[in-house]
């Protein structure tokens, strides 16, 4: 089988999950025996055109925009040429795969030039961002989620939750619908004896405080502020033997502010970006990854965590409990309660022996329900019924 897939985001582009996601699960594909095209965007000194793993690597210039939603139509056309080009020089195409809504228009494109049936990736909505849609920008996402979704002879999601989310929301039918969720490859995280753990520690905490982080994007949704709400009590519990560190690139001068009202600034380090040699140290050295999401359709930081074996503890929303069970693998807590929160953190913080039995459950199910081979397979299935469907269809 042979495969056009179209991504806004691919290393060494990280903006947010597509790109790990796209770069660890079209390698096994390659693996199963098909071959696959990534359409992508041109980023540093990545080469336009290269084989990654398998993967043939085809990276486009975007022209000068004056916004966002320039940005995406100039995108759209410098996916749509490249994709035509290649589907005319290359041929033989079986199906298009698109991710998210930001390539939607060049995807659609090709599917109706070319006649190939379109399967797409639905990682999150924007319905589910922003708890419904409010402003004009919303609801011109919104319609492009749906118009992909419409067009796509099946819809892939990454968990069990964003399945009802995209039939409610995008309405799309539930039988349209196949949930494979998303992996990661354990890989080799460094240990202690490994580095200078102990001078590497003290950047971030005293030797006998523990170390509660959070990682990833600095927005609202991330729901930081409830682990700052949070932090108080942690530490009045833990004698003020604890630090909180915030880890992501973004806007932190809010968060900062409320640390500096709830008293706690002095025991808060925010880091900003951290690069992956010094966060595979980090998590070495950390006794507990807090994610308190208000909106995740997954939550792939929790398996980088189950890999890293930092115990986790969650907020209850989305996908997260699909991923992280509950007194199983990790701690999951009430969504935008602080309390909840950290009652979690401090089952972890006071019972080490507890942590490290969630731990060990949790790096096990990275193989059993995580595992990218797996993963690839139910893909594969996903297009060889689309294949198979295609063949049975007159497509005037």
């Amino acid at each position: 089988m042979k495969i056009l897939v179209l991504t806004w985001e691919f290393p060494p582009r990280l903006v947010g999950g597509i790109s790990r996601h796209v770069a660890e699960l079209y390698p096994e594909i390659v693996k199963l025996g098909d071959e696959v095209h990534l359409i992508t965007v041109e980023f540093g000194q990545a080469p336009l055109y290269e084989v990654v793993e398998g993967i043939h690597v085809h990276r486009v210039s975007v022209g000068y925009s004056h916004d966002f939603f320039h940005w995406v139509v100039n995108l759209n056309e410098s996916l749509g040429y490249m994709g035509g080009k290649l589907i005319i020089e290359e041929g033989g195409f079986d199906v298009i795969h698109a991710h998210d809504w930001l390539v939607s228009d060049a995807a659609i494109a090709l599917k109706h030039t070319f006649k190939i049936p379109l399967v797409a990736t639905i990682h999150a909505t924007e319905a589910g961002r922003f708890n419904g849609v409010h402003t004009n920008d919303q609801h011109y996402v919104n319609g492009k989620e749906k118009l992909l979704a419409y067009e796509a002879w099946r819809v892939i999601v990454c968990s069990e939750y964003m399945h009802r989310e995209v039939e409610k929301v995008l309405e799309t039918p539930w039988d349209k619908i196949d949930v494979v969720y998303n992996g990661i490859r354990p890989g080799k995280k460094l240990r202690r004896h490994e580095f200078d753990a102990v001078n590497f520690r003290r950047r971030f905490a005293e030797d006998r405080e523990k170390i509660v982080y959070y990682v990833g994007r600095i927005s609202y949704e991330k729901g930081v502020y409830v682990l700052l709400n949070a932090a108080p009590k942690v530490l009045e519990e833990m004698l003020g033997h604890a630090k909180i560190i915030i880890i992501g690139g973004g806007n932190t001068d809010s968060l900062k502010r409320q640390a500096w009202n709830l008293g706690i600034w002095d025991r808060c380090y925010f880091t900003g970006f951290m690069s992956d040699e010094d966060l595979n140290k980090f998590q070495s050295i950390a006794d507990c990854a807090v994610f308190p999401s208000l909106y995740e359709p997954f939550g792939i930081v929790a398996l980088e965590s189950f890999a890293a074996r930092v115990p986790v503890v969650v907020s209850d929303t989305c996908g997260l409990p699909e991923v992280v069970r509950h007194t199983k693998t990790g701690i999951v807590t009430w969504t935008n309660n602080a309390d909840s929160l950290a009652w979690g953190i401090l089952e972890v913080l006071k019972n080490p022996g507890y942590a490290q039995w969630l731990v060990d459950n949790a790096y096990q199910d990275l193989e059993t329900r995580f595992n990218w081979e797996r993963l690839a397979k139910q893909t594969i299935a996903t297009y060889q019924k689309v294949v198979e469907e295609r063949s049975r269809v007159t497509w005037i």
